[in-house]
Formats: C-alpha cells, structure tokens, sequence
C-alpha cells in the first residue's frame, strides 16, 4: 500500500544524513563563530546575511593569515587607523604634558614623557618632544586636547569595530551612540594607562636617585631606567590590545585566549618597531617629502602598527574556531 505524501512540516523536520560522516573541521568552526539559534546574534542575522569569514577551510599553514592581510578591506581599515591615530596621538602627548604640570606639578613625570615619546616614535623624537612640551603651557591646550582625542578616536575605534566583527562573523556592529560611548571609555582608559606608566616610571626613576645617593647619571641607571621604560610601555600596550580585541567585537569572547594573543602581538609590535626603525632611514624620506617626511613617517608606522592589530585580532578568531572544533570532535 503507498504511503501517503508527507506535508510540508513534516518535510521540513525531516534529516538528511551527512554525506561522509561527522561534520568537516572547517564547518565546525564557521558554527563556533556564527551566531547560537535564539540568541540575539541570530536576530541580528535574520536581518542582513552573515559577512564571510575568510579563508577558514584552508589548512593553518599561514594561508589564512597571508590572505586575511592581503584584502583590500583590510588596508582601508589600516589607513584609517593610522590617520587617526596621529590625529589622537599628538593631543594625547599635550594633555600628559599638562596633567603632569598642572594636576601633579611634577618636572621628573614631564622627563619620562619626553623619554616615552623618543621610545615610541620612530624618528625626529626630540623635535616632536621638545615642541610638544612647549606647546603644552599655553592656554586652553588641555581642552583642545580633550576635545581633539574624543573626535579622533572615534576615527580609530569604529574602523576597527567593523574590522574585529567581520574576523569574529558578527554581522551587525553597534549603534552610533553605543560605539561613540565605548570609543570614549576606550580614549579614558588609554589616558589613564599612559598615566600609569609615566607615574612608575618616574617613581622609579627617583628611587634610583635614592639608592645612588643622587649619582644617577651613569651608564647603570640609564640601563635601569630605558629597561623599566621599555617593559612598562610594553605591558601598556598589551592591556590596550586586550581592551580593543575583548571590548570592541559586538559579541562575547572568552578573555584568556584573547589576553594570549594581545601578549603575542604587544611583543611583535614592539619587535616591528625597532625593524621599523632601523628601515626608516633607508627610504629616504626627506627627498620625496620635503618638511612633510616626519607625519609620512608616523602615518607609515601607525599603517605598520593597524595591520598587526588587525592580524592579531584574525589570530585571536582562528584560535578559538580551531579549539572549538577540536572539543566537539572530541566528543
């Protein structure tokens, strides 16, 4: 006797077996990143379709990384950044100079200050220093300051929202008020770290004096204090790297995984700027760009700088797909 014809609902839960087994590695990690059913992610995506996320069925032998960097997409976000980054960064530089004079009166935190910008910038460090410093004093410097950080670190966070979104799958990125919010807790906390570190390194500095009776400008101390410098900024840094790739992404991440890769790319980085600085000389920018060779030079490295940030965000995603599968082929 024939079977009657199913209905369409019983179509519709009906399974189709898998050809070849359990799910493929690659799958698994789509679905690690893509949205749970239910959840708010998967209502966000019934409206717009999922972004691709690149290259996740090749094999790790470097592919995925190679081909992540070489979107154009990627260079955007990379320029932009870096745009923005020497639009907050100088400002940035200005209001330290007037916490340190007005907030704490202090001299010794203005030196540190001055080292902190001859550690960071990749070349001209006693111009920028010595102009900086002078700028700092005058009047109403400090709300230009604030003012100009607020609008340049949107510039810098939203490009880089939408660029951790895509390498974690999510689809929709905040609302402007919602990103405007963040970028601003994310420019208070760079201010403060930056504070951080210069309030240590000063106080290590006036240690030393201390400990070697006021002969502190020897060859010894000097070693103490650019090693204290180099370590503290560096530990700045990978906290500031953890905050852009846990805060940003418009999902919940799991931070110990995130604070390995933020540890990874806070040492790459500051590798890539001693290369960068040893390579700087050689393009011989100064004959291509007249007076304009040293923002050239700072717009080249923040472009340096953007895409490592944005590797070690695609790094940080990858990881987590591949441990993801791993477990639930494991079960």
């Amino acid at each position: 006797m024939p079977l009657p014809p199913q209905t369409s609902e019983e179509k519709s839960t009906e399974t189709v077996p898998a050809v070849g087994g359990p799910a493929s590695v690659s799958e698994v990690i789509e679905s690690s990143v893509s949205p749970q059913p239910g959840s708010k992610e998967a209502a966000q995506t019934t409206e717009e379709p999922p972004l691709p996320i690149y290259g996740f069925q090749w094999q790790r032998d470097g592919k995925l990384l190679l081909r992540y960097l070489l979107d154009s997409e990627v260079h955007t976000f990379a320029f932009s950044v870096a745009a923005n980054a020497i639009l907050s960064f100088i400002p940035f530089i200005v209001l330290l100079y007037t916490i340190a004079h007005s907030v704490f009166h202090s001299q010794p935190m203005a030196d540190v200050i001055g080292e902190f910008i001859k550690y960071l910038f990749p070349s001209n460090q006693d111009w920028i220093a010595a102009h900086l410093a002078a700028v700092a004093p005058q009047r109403g410097a400090s709300v230009i300051s604030l003012l100009l950080i607020l609008i340049s670190c949107t510039g810098i966070f939203l490009p880089l929202e939408v660029a951790l979104n895509r390498s974690w799958g999510v689809a929709k990125s905040r609302n402007y008020i919602m990103n405007q919010l963040i970028a601003l807790g994310l420019a208070l906390w760079m201010v403060t770290l930056g504070m951080l570190s210069i309030t240590l390194n000063a106080g290590e500095r006036t240690v030393i004096k201390v400990l070697l009776l006021g002969h502190a400008d020897n060859w010894a101390a000097r070693l103490l204090s650019e090693s204290w410098l180099a370590i503290s900024t560096s530990i700045a840094g990978i906290l500031l790297f953890f905050s852009i790739y846990w805060i940003l992404p418009n999902r919940k991440l799991p931070a110990r995984p995130v604070l390995r890769v933020s540890i990874v790319t806070g040492i790459l980085w500051i590798a890539a700027k001693y290369g960068f600085v040893a390579v700087l000389p050689h393009l011989n920018l100064r004959t291509y760009y007249g007076p304009f060779y040293v923002s050239v030079g700072l717009l080249l490295w923040g472009y340096v700088s953007g895409l490592l940030l944005f590797a070690g965000a695609k790094f940080s995603a990858m990881r987590h797909g591949l441990q993801t599968a791993s477990r639930t082929s494991g079960k």
